[in-house]
């Protein structure tokens, strides 16, 4: 199931009463009565109608974006009293709970840094609600905590992420996280005296973070209401005087990412125009006096670029004539196109990450979505091949060009989360970390089928059950996608997932179109005016389970988050008599109006635009809230989103859940569970994460018929 949650805590619903009082009495009488007497909230409806390219369009709910009025407000509470009405009602709530503890009160390791022989990791304890900044000086060296969220916030809603460690690994940049907000405020933190330093970059939606090798000051990208910027920053002094030293002139459509070099010699800006769209490669001789010019490196061409800096030659992973990637290097002391040359041509498989580490590059290759890692010199010379252990994902590589340490993350559907150190000289690896989750691996079978979509494209599907169960079409099955923005999905390990099967369920994943399971081929037959596509390769795949015999409509249910709750908002409404029950989680979901709200002008390359008249009209062709029809027997449907969602804006939720509520002629009910800290990035405590989890399983349970 999803792997970010959010919900309301229960403590908060026995409120209720207190902050509905605060709202119109009017709202509160006609609430009251729909949540005591008459099911679902009652929700009113507007006329509002726009005309867009010569096409009218109702949007009855358009109240329910202005996410801070009084009525709203009071709305959003109705209908969390009303979704814990029906979900609190049902049985075995202790046993999910207890079960989902069990696999997910493990202790659990992230973000793995090595700086002059200490290692930077976030390390969530067992027993433990939140992810502490740890450190091991050496290898095998015992768990030093060096940041405890936990006194930050009582509720312990307040997180912090790992962002950067200098070279000596005597400076530590973190960022700190309300609720589920993408923004963050970035502290440093002086790891030898294990105390803060005065400095504070404050709270913003920062992307990366990079000190000098002197540790005298830092470079940081930032997105912004009117688009990225590039700043430097003196430590010691007011970051409201920090320097600009790129960005001006690049709109919110716009983003930028830094990288500094090994040795600080070069800083590297990667811009995006959009989501889907090209990049451009700049950089800057930090060595050189005077004020930075940034010099193009790799620009004005419509093509995805990535680069990362091994000495002075900047690596460059590029679909240019190449849909299935390839690199290029660049000597940045000639970095003219003309003295460019080939590393690593383009192959079969898909190039799907790069790394420098040990003055090697690191590059996985994805073969029918199965994930090989393959070590080359800097000429191009293949060295040596590390071969997963199952079908599972393979990845995460980290390490630097300096370091012979590389490390790597390995798990899927049956195989917890493994991180492996790799000796890129030597080849020898052993296991740095496991998780310990009281699963029986053997019991799982995890395989890949084929199916045909609409149109005839063959698409893989991973499947996960039991060994044991029988397929005569009666086992309750989850199918779960995403399919957009270059995302490619392969097993991996999921607590609430490996609980499902356990229970006698199918876990189907299919690599829909929008994906770059194939390449950028694969990633642009699912976006703009071929979005359709992955609809149809969703609903191909639930057709394909029905007709193979694992399952019936009435044992099927979907999930997807942001853009995957596009998708599965897009196969609701497409195909209503095909599911029973739809967990829909932080949705983009009215798409003719999407590109106004919060970042998602970014997005416009992969969607497009109902501003533009001719993408208006593939994109109202199956924007999933307009496409609600009175009297449809909808599926069961457990939305999810919450007010620190600063990525995709709840209005989306909001709106879906009346539209749905008012029209379908279905007994089945439409719950909307709404969390006014929950966000796009998670940051939650374990016990509201397992709380989260167990009303989606409870959901998902009940509609299907399963026995806790």
């Amino acid at each position: 199931m999803s792997r970010i949650r959010t919900t309301v805590h229960s403590r908060r619903l026995r409120g209720l009463r207190a902050m509905v009082a605060a709202a119109s009495t009017l709202a509160v009488v006609v609430f009251a009565c729909s949540v005591a007497v008459c099911g679902a909230p009652s929700t009113r409806a507007d006329s509002v109608v726009d005309v867009l390219h010569g096409v009218s369009i109702s949007d009855p709910y358009r109240w329910l974006e202005d996410q801070q009025s009084p009525e709203t407000r009071a709305w959003i509470d109705a209908q969390n009293a009303y979704t814990q009405s029906v979900i609190g009602a049902l049985p075995g709530r202790e046993k999910i709970e207890g079960e989902l503890s069990a696999l997910m009160r493990v202790d659990r390791v992230e973000t793995l840094t090595e700086r002059a022989g200490r290692y930077f990791f976030e390390m969530r304890p067992a027993d433990k609600e939140l992810y502490l900044i740890c450190m091991r000086d050496g290898p095998a060296g015992p768990d030093q905590v060096l940041i405890d969220p936990h006194p930050l916030s009582s509720d312990h809603t307040t997180s912090v992420d790992l962002v950067t460690v200098s070279e000596d690994g005597k400076i530590l940049a973190y960022g700190v996280r309300n609720g589920g907000e993408d923004e963050t405020t970035v502290r440093l933190f002086d790891v030898d005296a294990r105390a803060d330093l005065p400095d504070v970059l404050p709270r913003a939606a920062y992307n990366e973070v990079a000190i000098t090798p002197d540790n005298v000051g830092l470079y940081y990208s930032k997105h912004a209401e009117d688009g990225p910027h590039v700043l430097y920053h003196v430590l010691g002094t007011d970051p409201s005087g920090d320097t600009e030293i790129f960005g001006a002139g690049y709109g919110p459509e716009m983003d930028i990412s830094i990288g500094l070099s090994e040795g600080g010699r070069w800083l590297v800006y990667t811009v995006y125009y959009g989501s889907a769209s090209k990049s451009d490669i700049y950089c800057s001789d930090l060595t050189q006096p005077g004020p930075l010019r940034p010099t193009p490196i790799a620009t004005g061409i419509d093509a995805d670029m990535e680069g990362d800096v091994g000495g002075d030659i900047l690596f460059l992973k590029t679909d240019w004539n190449a849909p299935n990637g390839r690199v290029i290097a660049v000597d940045l002391n000639d970095p003219r196109q003309e003295a460019w040359r080939e590393v690593l041509p383009e192959a079969k498989d898909v190039l799907s990450d790069v790394s420098l580490v040990g003055g090697r590059i690191l590059a996985t290759y994805v073969h029918n979505v199965v994930p090989t890692i393959k070590v080359f010199d800097p000429s191009g010379r293949e060295i040596a091949a590390i071969e997963p252990p199952a079908m599972g994902s393979a990845g995460g590589i980290s390490g630097h060009w300096g370091s012979r340490e590389a490390f790597y993350s390995f798990s899927s559907f049956h195989f917890p989360l493994t991180i492996y150190r790799y000796d890129v000289a030597s080849g020898s690896q052993d296991v740095w970390w496991r998780a310990k989750v009281p699963i029986q691996s053997d019991s799982f079978v995890v395989k890949q089928v084929w199916y045909s979509s609409k149109d005839g494209t063959r698409v893989p599907m991973f499947l996960a059950h039991r060994k044991d169960i029988a397929l005569d079409g009666s086992a309750p099955t989850l199918l779960e996608s995403y399919g957009g923005f270059r995302t490619i999905q392969t097993p991996r390990f999921s607590a609430s997932v490996a609980m499902w099967i356990n229970h006698g369920g199918v876990y189907a994943m299919p690599n829909i179109r929008g994906g770059s399971e194939f390449g950028e081929a694969w990633h642009r037959d699912g976006m703009l005016d071929k979005k359709q596509n992955t609809f149809d390769d969703f609903i191909a795949a639930a057709e394909w389970l029905v007709a193979n015999r694992y399952t019936n409509p009435s044992k099927l249910a979907i999930s997807g988050g942001s853009n995957g709750g596009l998708l599965v908002g897009a196969a609701m409404t497409q195909r209503p008599d095909l599911f029973q029950a739809v967990v829909c989680w932080h949705p983009l979901l009215d798409m003719v109006r999407y590109h106004r709200f919060l970042v998602a002008s970014f997005w416009v390359p992969e969607y497009g635009s109902a501003d533009d008249s001719e993408q208006f009209k593939y994109i109202y062709a199956y924007s999933p809230y307009q496409h609600v029809a009175n009297g449809v027997d909808y599926p069961a449907m457990l939305m999810v989103s919450g007010d620190a969602d600063t990525r995709v804006d709840p209005l989306h939720a909001r709106k879906m859940v009346a539209r749905l509520q008012a029209a379908t002629s279905s007994s089945r009910p439409i719950l909307l569970l709404y969390d006014t800290k929950g966000g796009h990035m998670g940051g939650k405590p374990l016990a509201k994460v397992i709380e989260d989890q167990a009303d989606e399983t409870q959901f998902l349970f009940w509609q299907l018929g399963i026995e806790p």
